[in-house]
C-alpha cells in the first residue's frame, strides 16, 4: 500500500478468513473420525466451533471440495473452538473456488 494507511497484521488475518458452514467429517490421527463444523477458512488454515477432544498440536485430515485431502494441525484451541493450520497454503484459484462451493452466496462472503 502506498500513502498513508497500512494493514495490520491482525486486520489482514480478518480480511482472509471467509465464514463457512461446513460440517465435515475428519481423519484425527489418535482419535481416528471425528465430526467437526468449519465455522471460518482461509488459505492457510481454518477454524472450528465443536473442538470437544482437540488440543494444540493435533494432527487430522480435512477433505476440502476442489483440493481434496489437506493435513492440518491444531494451532490454538480456546472454550470449544480451535484454529488448524494446513500443512501446505491452497493456492488462490483454488482457495477461491472452493469459497464459491461452500459459501456460494456472495453477499455473505468476504471481499477477497
Amino acid at each position: 500500500m502506498t500513502g498513508g494507511a497500512s494493514l495490520s497484521v491482525t486486520d489482514m488475518r480478518r480480511a482472509a478468513r471467509h465464514p463457512v458452514d461446513y460440517p465435515v467429517i475428519v481423519e484425527h490421527f489418535e482419535h481416528g473420525d471425528l465430526k467437526l463444523h468449519v465455522s471460518n477458512l482461509s488459505a492457510h488454515g481454518f477454524m472450528v466451533d465443536d473442538a470437544h477432544h482437540l488440543a494444540r498440536g493435533d494432527r487430522i485430515i480435512i477433505r476440502l471440495p476442489v483440493v481434496g485431502r489437506i493435513e492440518a494441525y491444531v494451532i490454538w484451541t480456546r472454550d470449544n473452538r480451535a484454529g488448524f493450520q494446513f500443512e501446505r497454503i491452497i493456492r488462490l484459484d483454488d482457495f477461491i473456488a472452493i469459497i464459491d462451493e461452500l459459501q456460494p452466496n456472495p453477499r455473505l462472503r468476504r471481499s477477497r
